[in-house]
Formats: C-alpha cells, structure tokens, sequence
C-alpha cells in the first residue's frame, strides 16, 4: 500500500491562470490543465490524516473541488498573499470535526500569521465561528503523523522561506536559489514538485531554464513543474520537456510508496 498520495490543488502563480483582462492562448484555452488556481498541494496519507501545503485564496474552491474531507495539519512555506490568504477556509474543517489545527513553519512566518491573523491563533474554546489552529514553529526535521518532515531553506528573493521534504518527496515552490546544504536535502528523491515561474527571468523565482537545470542537479525519479504564470501553455510545455519532468497541473495526483 502506498504510504501517500498527493493532490496538486493549485499549480498557479499568485495572478491564477486565466489572469484577468487576458485574452492570451493560455488564458483562453479550453483545455482544463491551463486552468490554475493559486499554488498549494494536499497530502492524504494511509493512516487517513490530510496535510495541507499553504492556504492558499482559492482554498474554498480547491476543497471543494477534490472532496476534501478535513485537514489535520498545514505546512506553511512562506506568508506571501498568495500562499497564506485562505486561512480563514480552515474554519470550515474546525467546525465539522470540532478540532484545533496546528500550523507548521519558519518562528518569522508564524509570528507574521499571529499578527496578521491574531483571532485564528487561540485554545478550543467550544465555539468555532473563527479557525482554531496552534502555532507550531520549526526549524529542523519533526515527526507528524508518523512520517519525518524535514524543512528545507530555499532563497525566495532576499528572504529565506522553507520547502519541505516528506518521505522520497518534496516540495519547493517560490524558489530563487536552493543553498548547497539543503540540495544535499534533496538527495534520492522519488518525486519533486519545484517552481518554475515562467519563460523570463525574474528576481524572485526561477524561470523555466533554471527549474530544469535544478531538476537535473537533484535527479529526482520524476519532478513535476507548479507555481506557473500564463507564460507556460500546457501541451507546449509538456513538448518541451524530457520524460524525467512533467508538468503539474491542478487536480493531478501522485502516488508515493
């Protein structure tokens, strides 16, 4: 049996794919793996527990969308609008199980949360109008539910934000530079989830040169390409690509032994 399986809930950029106003091919296409609501994954794992990556705006949409039946947990990577601004959606899980949920990331991206979402941060009290979740600040590798979570720092700009690796899986999204140490992280993966931005450059995140030679370095059996703009159509890109790396799409989910 499979120890988990992950579902892509979001594979776009901040701006969503179609981006408003956009008459690009992308944004028009009719092919649903064009359509990209903002970036986060879910991981289900055989014990029957469901670990969230972010929140992203779009949770609502994405929960709904895949069933998902509760969230026992969230890894935060970084507290930008795009990955953080669903929180308030993780009311809905501590209303039907009547359950605290804690929160994983960085103490900086916990502390952000706790001023910016303050009433979220709170003990079960017996009312659950507002999400009830519990600040749990990281920095090395931790047991959750029975698998090793291990934070791996990546640049994202100027700031230092955290991927994380689970098992023979990682996730790497908002990434400008990986450090020499946690590519050694990253050694013997199964699977790879790594941003790739768009086709140019850009000073936060790598583009789609940079993510294939970083998929190359780190040699995973299979990487899959999120956090996409509009730049990046589907079935173009999929041309483009050696069969080692595929690209992510919203909905797709992948099995890890």
């Amino acid at each position: 049996m499979p120890s988990f399986e992950l579902t892509i809930l979001g594979s776009g950029s901040s701006a969503g794919t179609p981006v408003v106003g956009c008459n690009c091919e992308t944004c028009l296409s009719i092919n649903p793996k064009n359509k990209r609501t903002r970036c986060s994954s879910l991981i289900k794992l055989k014990s029957g527990e469901h670990i969230l990556i972010d929140t992203s705006p779009d949770l609502r949409f994405q929960s709904l969308r895949e069933s998902i039946p509760r969230v026992d947990a969230v890894l935060y990577t970084h507290t930008h609008a795009d990955h953080l601004h669903g929180i308030d959606d993780l009311r809905a899980f501590c209303q039907l199980h009547k359950m605290q949920i804690p929160i994983y990331g960085k103490k900086e991206s916990l502390e952000h949360i706790a001023l910016k979402f303050g009433y979220a941060l709170n003990e079960p009290k017996g009312f659950w109008e507002m999400p009830v979740l519990k600040a749990m600040p990281v920095n090395d590798p931790f047991q959750l539910f029975g698998e090793l979570v291990t934070p791996i720092p990546v640049a994202h700009g100027k700031s230092e934000i955290y991927g994380y690796r689970i098992g023979n899986l990682a996730y790497l999204t908002d990434v400008s530079d990986i450090p020499e140490n946690s590519l050694k992280l990253l050694e013997c993966l199964d699977i790879l989830l790594l941003d790739c931005l768009r086709i140019k450059e850009h000073h936060t995140h790598i583009n789609l040169e940079q993510s294939l030679i970083f998929a190359n370095r780190i040699k995973a059996k299979k990487t899959y390409l999120i956090h996409m703009t509009h730049d990046l159509e589907y079935e173009a890109l999929k041309k483009e690509l050696p069969g080692h790396i595929d690209v992510g799409y919203d909905g797709l989910k992948i099995i890890i032994n």
